[in-house]
């Protein structure tokens, strides 16, 4: 096994497995899908579980109440571009299976069933639901041995994959999210949750003077001055795509974390699901 690969496998493994503790064992907890009834919406309610209908017909707020059930279905989906080929630190994939092995041993060890996706310009790998614990190994040596460059990404194709999927799951889709993408109709059937994967070097870059730069995904490359100006116009065009991101993820009620590669992947995680 790549020394690389065993390194994620057992630190990832040993933060689930041995950090967490109390009476929930897992990280996150995904919302209750079978319906009981409606009540009067009382302070601290999720607004996300309103019935518009309802409260609009009776003139007050009504929240639609579930039993969580005993078993979730979590998936995975990696889209591995060419921009994921990257990092000053370390490489963006290789956080992103870092984060992924954190969800799914995770999952496992709260009994849920655990599936992933590899997905860039088209579907490279999958595996259906399950709960044995050496697909957690075998996702791992599937990214770190992924090459992206040379490819796109295809949201389009993966979020209509993810969206025929039949049992309401709850979904981590991990990238750099640089392109755009719409997951509009996606977390109206599923709880989707968005990993960020950056390299500060990406949204903060030195003024290097002229330098060669290369296109990770079309493989074009072309000589640039990477002087104040051109550095603060390619800021403002980052500014510009997170301001969307940012925006999408709060229409659609899709929670986030950003993990940049000098981070721990284990605890953004841990914060975005509020354990400290």
């Amino acid at each position: 096994m790549d020394k690389k690969i065993k390194k994620i496998l057992i630190k990832t493994k040993r933060q689930v497995f041995s950090e967490i503790s109390g009476n929930n064992p897992s990280i996150f907890k995904g919302e209750g899908f079978n319906f009981i009834e409606l009540r009067e919406y009382l302070p601290g309610d999720d607004v996300k579980k309103i019935d518009w209908l309802i409260s609009a017909k009776l003139q007050k707020p009504y929240v639609k109440v579930y039993q969580e059930e005993r078993e979730l279905n979590i998936i995975v989906a990696f889209m591995l571009n060419g921009s994921m080929y990257f990092g000053s630190v370390e490489f963006k994939h290789i956080i992103a299976a870092a984060a992924g092995a954190i969800i799914g041993f995770s999952a496992i060890k709260n009994q849920d069933s655990f599936s992933y996706y590899i997905f860039a310009d088209k579907l490279y790998k999958s595996i259906k639901s399950t709960k044995n614990i050496n697909a957690i190994q075998e996702m791992i040596e599937n990214i770190a041995n992924f090459n992206p460059l040379g490819k796109s990404d295809n949201f389009k194709d993966l979020t209509k994959r993810l969206f025929k999927i039949k049992r309401k799951s709850l979904i981590f889709i991990i990238s750099d999210f640089l392109e755009d993408f719409d997951f509009k109709l996606l977390s109206k059937k599923h709880e989707v949750i968005a990993i960020i994967i950056r390299d500060r070097l990406e949204e903060e870059p030195k003024e290097f003077g002229f330098v060669n730069l290369i296109d990770p995904q079309s493989g074009d490359s072309a000589v640039l001055d990477m002087d104040s100006y051109t550095k603060n116009e390619y800021k403002k065009e980052i500014k510009r795509k997170d301001h969307f991101m940012y925006e999408h993820f709060k229409k659609n009620r899709i929670r986030f974390t950003k993990i940049y590669t000098d981070e721990e992947p284990f605890i953004k995680l841990l914060k975005l699901f509020g354990r400290r």
